[in-house]
């Protein structure tokens, strides 16, 4: 095994939040997640709302369990079923509708092609784990900048800590009601269809220099910028922004969409915390796998 990481040095969700250089690390983050987004905009949109992360985090905590371990059960339709009876996160009928869009766009695909169906193994395609690493490894970069550290290289040099490190990650969300039931001003976003995506688009909007105040200005903004870009309604935009607005989280200098856009000081911190949670739980489960991925076997010649 691996020399163990001094366990002080793992970044707690405090310390992430405290840290002076986490708004411009979230920022960069953010414009990443939707980086991510305009690159592969129908795959993504299908996690850019709570159930369906959790559901897709814990979809690919099954494949990697499997990679890692060859006598874990892998992935099947039994066996997401049994995964949701013992949680309230998603109903049957969308977790069985969200495995056909997987397989739809080629993320998810059968080791077997015939058998019975409930019980057939499935795997990630090679697409779903070049989106997973991707997304991994932009969110290390991110931690990196927090403390100058060397996630991303020691990533980017053993492609095994990912296997090891996602499935803890998502255990760990999965269970912890801080991610998956946010505060009331980003919940209002997180549980619509791309309602993350909007929300990381906003808050790369605001100014990581400023201090906060009660309403950030970030400049003119329409609704149209969104439904479009984001593949939605604007019937869906318009009742996000207006629920957002209630709870004075963000809106207009004047009514209409006409003024600048600010953005609530409460949102902000809110999103902030939010986020540090996922961030801490990566670094926690990232360090874990440094410590307990096996050492490379070396063959003779």
């Amino acid at each position: 095994m691996r020399c163990a990481t001094d366990a002080t040095e793992i970044l707690t969700v405090e310390a992430i939040v405290e840290n002076r250089l986490y708004p411009f690390a979230l920022k960069d983050a953010a414009l990443k997640l939707i980086a991510m987004h305009d690159a592969a905009p129908r795959i993504v949109r299908y996690t850019a709302d709570m159930k369906r992360w959790l559901l897709t985090q814990s979809i690919l905590a099954f494949h990697f369990q499997r990679v890692t371990s060859p006598s874990h059960p892998g992935l099947t339709a039994a066996k997401l079923k049994a995964l949701i009876a013992e949680s309230n996160i998603v109903s049957k009928n969308t977790a069985f509708a969200h495995l056909a869009e997987m397989r739809n766009y080629g993320l998810l695909v059968d080791t077997h092609e015939s058998g019975d169906r409930r019980v057939r193994q499935l795997r990630i395609s090679e697409t779903a784990e070049t989106l997973i690493r991707e997304w991994f490894d932009e969110h290390l970069k991110s931690l990196d900048m927090l403390d100058r550290g060397t996630r991303f290289s020691r990533s980017s040099a053993d492609r095994r800590l990912l296997w090891y490190a996602q499935p803890r990650m998502a255990q760990s969300l999965f269970h912890d009601p801080d991610w998956s039931s946010p505060p009331q001003t980003v919940d209002a976003f997180v549980r619509t269809a791309s309602g993350s995506n909007i929300l990381h688009d906003l808050m790369s909007r605001v100014s990581p220099e400023k201090e906060l105040e009660a309403r950030m200005p970030v400049g003119p903004l329409r609704i149209g910028d969104f439904f479009k870009r984001y593949a939605i309604s604007r019937t869906h935009a318009r009742r996000l922004f207006d629920r957002a607005q209630l709870l004075d989280a963000c809106g207009w200098d004047v009514g209409g969409e006409r003024g600048d856009f600010w953005i609530g000081a409460k949102l902000i911190r809110d999103y902030r915390h939010w986020q540090a949670v996922k961030f801490a739980a990566i670094e926690e489960a990232f360090e874990w796998a440094s410590r307990h991925v096996p050492e490379p076997i070396v063959r003779s010649p």
